[in-house]
């Protein structure tokens, strides 16, 4: 594995192994790995004559007043260690500075690109999250060029918004892989932020899964949404530990809220502010029409 912080560096790395008839295959990641970053690296490794650059950077434009970016875990010398024990490494560990991803300083403007998605379910409570995420996604593809990339599923709406620029501004040139989300055996979603969470909050966590897979199977046996939803909101919803910021059934091809008339395939997403520690989460299943 070969660390490179320039994108000077990593172009030399992205040039041989083009000359060599490799795929270069992205993985983005702000560090802080667990066992759902390194199953994107499985993924990734998958794809044919694959070169794997791994980006490792804690992206300041995505984090909003009072969010956690001075708190958010930087643990590179541990990443490094992690990575380098692997059976299959990435070819690259891609980690640039502030200065080299924002040339122009933070406070440039940033190209306007999630739209009115961008202020709907975690855009209301991070304003400018998403402009950020997609600012930075883009510089990303922009250096790296890649065939294809990898992002976990567990992030749903920063995935929809980053196939949509994909479409709009790249032409559908770079395929892209939705893996699985790793979870603990109680099923909580592996996330860097997990280790902020108290023993009680730790304890309530497991709710979010819980709650969303009652709801899919009460809707499956005919349960109207609307009603399947408001039952589980009152269990998530468990001040003062638990705020629950929003449990909503979504048309996975558009994101867009759908009626208690819909059918196909629904993206089901979950919103929680356990003890300060906000917890997202989200599964897909299909909805058969009324009988």
């Amino acid at each position: 594995m070969k660390l490179v912080e320039t994108v000077a560096a990593l172009e030399v790395e992205l040039d041989a192994a083009r000359a060599a008839g490799k795929t270069i295959v992205l993985v983005p990641t702000m560090g802080a790995l667990h066992e759902g970053h390194l199953s994107l690296i499985e993924e990734a490794n998958q794809v044919a004559d694959a070169f794997v650059v791994m980006s490792i950077f804690v992206n300041p434009t995505q984090f909003g007043k009072g969010e956690d970016f001075e708190r958010y875990p930087r643990t590179l010398a541990t990443d490094i260690e992690v990575l380098s024990k692997l059976a299959q490494a990435p070819a690259v560990l891609f980690t640039p500075a502030v200065e080299e991803v924002y040339p122009a300083g933070l406070d440039a403007p940033l190209k306007p690109r999630a739209g009115a998605l961008g202020s709907v379910f975690e855009g209301i409570a991070r304003p400018g999250h998403f402009e950020g995420m997609l600012n930075v996604v883009s510089w990303f593809f922009e250096v790296t060029k890649p065939e294809v990339a990898v992002f976990g599923a567990k992030d749903a709406q920063q995935l929809f918004l980053i196939k949509r620029m994909i479409h709009r501004e790249f032409n559908d040139s770079i395929a892209i892989i939705e893996a699985r989300t790793v979870r603990e055996e109680d099923y909580l979603a592996k996330s860097s932020r997990n280790r902020f969470l108290s023993p009680e909050a730790r304890a309530y966590a497991p709710n979010l899964f819980a709650s969303m897979i009652q709801v899919q199977e009460e809707i499956i046996e005919g349960e109207l949404p609307t009603v399947a939803l408001a039952k589980a909101r009152t269990i998530l919803d468990r001040p003062p530990l638990a705020k629950l910021d929003y449990l909503a059934l979504v048309d996975k091809s558009t994101f867009s809220p759908i009626s208690d008339e819909f059918s196909g395939e629904a993206q089901l997403l979950v919103a929680v502010v356990v003890d300060g520690v906000r917890l997202i989460d989200n599964i897909t299943f299909y909805i058969q029409e009324p009988a």
